[in-house]
């Protein structure tokens, strides 16, 4: 059964701890710099994750024959995750996080294209139905009564929307080269997450240093165990994506991990009170029903 796929169940289970995270993203952390945030929640990720990939790792790191175009890839993806989320960070910080989580979780509309130029993937009609309907998304969230046009005109200018669309491009990119990472090139998902969670803290540490609150404003210490948690749903998420990725297409598997759209506009306007909640509401059901005709399709 369609709904019993293994790969399926845990994209379901990455969409909802991410949809949690996105919302602590923007309960906890909007104040911090994006570099500060990333910096200690990646560093307490690898540290909660190196239980995680123990367990589950069979013990081989790299499979027989990896070299310079599997470095390629590893080294494209972990730096278009630094790219993705400092840019979606970044736009949670400055903005709603109902608004945003729309816009930014139309990712598959972005994977699409790249399966079907480079691995040879084929869009039925459904699904080229799906990726107008999920890019009506970006359209609705920024819907205000008005001119019809108002709303790109509000997605352009609008530095938080910006930053939203930015990520998805990114995580597109992203996405893709996770799924030709586990499934093409055979990297165990765990190593891809151990190099992640390393890499992307000490490549955002200098730019993190210079930023770094004073410590009479509470800092980061005081706060080392809203770090943990953010660490922890991450690590359990991440996990549960790469193993999604090494058994699915990508352009299956990342609209499934991005309804977490979903659960972030509900607790951004429950629990955070945010403005105009059933317009985003609605961006998010066209988001989801857009990325389900692309499942399905």
């Amino acid at each position: 059964m369609f709904g019993l796929e293994p790969g399926l169940v845990y994209a379901v289970a990455a969409s909802l701890i991410l949809g949690v995270y996105l919302f602590c993203v923007k309960r906890y952390f909007d104040e911090y710099p994006s570099t500060v945030y990333i910096t200690v929640t990646f560093a307490a990720s690898l540290l909660w994750y190196l239980p995680i990939a123990a367990v589950a790792s069979d013990g081989e790191l790299l499979p027989a024959g990896f070299g310079a175009p599997g470095i390629g890839m590893l080294a494209l993806t972990v730096g278009g995750s630094i790219v993705a989320f400092l840019a979606s960070f970044r736009a949670i910080a400055t903005g709603d996080v109902s608004y945003v989580a729309p816009i930014s979780k139309i990712v598959a509309v972005f994977v699409l294209p790249i399966e079907v130029v480079f691995l040879n993937e084929r869009l039925s009609a459904v699904q080229i139905a799906g990726v107008l309907v999920a890019t009506a998304a970006v359209y609705v969230a920024n819907y205000e009564p008005g001119k019809l046009v108002d709303p790109f005109v509000r997605a352009v200018r609008s530095r938080p929307a910006q930053l939203a669309l930015t990520s998805a491009a990114v995580f597109g990119v992203v996405d893709v080269g996770k799924r030709v990472l586990t499934q093409e090139l055979r990297v165990p998902p765990e190593t891809f997450n151990l190099v992640m969670f390393a890499v992307v803290p000490l490549a955002l540490a200098p730019l993190a240093a210079r930023r770094w609150p004073e410590p009479d404003d509470g800092g980061v210490r005081s706060d080392l165990h809203l770090f943990a948690g953010a660490g922890l749903l991450l690590a359990v998420a991440e996990h549960f994506v790469m193993i999604a990725f090494s058994t699915l297409s990508a352009s299956l598997a990342s609209p499934v991990v991005n309804t977490q759209a979903v659960v972030a506009v509900l607790l951004g306007g429950v629990v955070l009170g945010e403005e105009n909640l059933r317009v985003r509401l609605t961006a998010a059901a066209f988001a989801i029903a857009g990325v389900t005709m692309i499942t399905v399709g």
